[in-house]
Order: structure tokens, then C-alpha cells, then sequence
């Protein structure tokens, strides 16, 4: 993918990650669907992991497709991710959100 599209991409992924409600989370896969990009989940990851540096984009929200906390070693510290979510009311069991269905915000539905 050319750079000037994958910046598009990821600028997408921004807009929709900022829209995620505070105690709320989603996927990267329910993130790529919204974009009309379904196959496209891992470059949501890839979009996450770059995103570190904005302030904007609350990145902890943002999870796999089974609540666990696959981005949590791109975070700076061992549990930032985790207590970043905890902070919003989740509960975390073996790096998973156990409430992750109750809480989970499809942007397809929401938006």
C-alpha cells in the first residue's frame, strides 16, 4: 500500500477510535468492517500501534475480536493498556475484558 493511502487509512482508523465511548471497546476487525476494509484488521493493529504519540486516539480501547489485550506491549510500562481500561471500569482476567460482549461498541451500529 502506497504511503499516502496508508496514512488515509490510518487517519480513517483515528476518527472512528476517537468515537469510542469512554468505558466502551471494540475490535480492530469491527473497526476495519466499519471501513469497509473487513480483511483488513491488522492494519487497524498497525494504525494502533502508531497512534501511540496522539493524545486523541484512545488506542487501549481497541482490542481483538475476543476482548483480549493484544496490543498491551505496545504500550509503554507492562500493564499500562490494562490499567488505562480498568480506570474506565473493566475488569481484566488473564489479559482478557471479561465483560467484553456487555461492553463492546460496533461502530457499524453506533455510527
Amino acid at each position: 500500500m502506497p504511503k499516502a493511502e496508508q496514512d488515509s487509512f490510518f487517519e480513517r482508523v483515528y476518527e472512528v477510535v476517537a468515537k469510542i465511548p469512554y468505558g466502551r471497546v471494540t475490535s480492530y476487525g469491527a473497526i476495519a468492517r466499519y471501513l469497509g476494509a473487513a480483511r483488513s484488521a491488522r492494519m487497524v493493529g498497525w494504525a494502533m500501534n502508531a497512534s501511540h504519540n496522539r493524545e486523541d486516539v484512545p488506542a487501549h480501547r481497541v482490542v481483538n475480536r475476543q476482548g483480549v489485550l493484544t496490543g498491551k506491549h505496545h504500550f509503554p510500562g507492562t500493564n499500562l493498556m490494562q490499567q488505562l481500561l480498568e480506570n474506565e471500569g473493566h475488569r481484566i482476567e488473564d489479559n482478557t475484558i471479561t465483560d467484553f460482549r456487555e461492553t463492546f461498541w460496533d461502530p457499524a451500529g453506533e455510527l
